[in-house]
């Protein structure tokens, strides 16, 4: 498994974007005014990665105060913030296409629904940072013998 793309995370993102545009474009009549809550979760779920990130590279790098890292939790890690970078930017591209059909609106309607669309995209951006730091904090880091020995051809 290698470490996320950001072309994958782009096409996700965009992709989403064109569904959430076409999907607010044709429904917003019939659709209740936005909800705060998916905003709120996926700003919660960045916290959380952000924190988790911090603490675990502290436990990478055997920082003073921090316990070795257990090499199943990393990978548990890994998988949560791959899976997370790829559910942000899938949400964010989604959230960016109401936001973009909501800014142009100019109904009353729309204008009251636009600070929900804009928190969550910046909580699906937020979310995707923090996946990806999460995903870099796990990496172990190259050892200096590893570095210092010369190319040897494999047998």
């Amino acid at each position: 498994m290698g470490p996320t793309r950001l072309s994958t995370l782009v096409v996700a993102a965009l992709a989403a974007a064109a569904v959430g545009w076409l999907v607010i474009s044709s429904w917003y009549v019939r659709m209740p005014v936005l909800p705060w809550l998916p905003s709120v979760t996926l700003a919660a779920l960045a916290v959380f990665e952000g924190y988790a990130a911090l603490n675990t590279r502290a436990r990478v790098d055997r920082q003073p105060g921090h316990d070795p890292v257990n090499p199943l939790l990393a990978a548990r890690f890994v998988v949560l913030a791959k899976a997370s970078s790829l559910a942000g930017a899938i949400f964010a591209g989604f959230y960016a296409g109401l936001v973009l059909w909501l800014f142009i609106q100019p109904t009353r309607a729309a204008s009251n629904d636009l600070p929900a669309a804009g928190s969550g995209l910046v909580a699906a951006v937020a979310l995707v940072a923090a996946a990806l730091w999460l995903e870099r904090a796990c990496r172990v880091p190259d050892r200096p013998e590893d570095s210092d020995a010369p190319d040897q051809p494999a047998d």
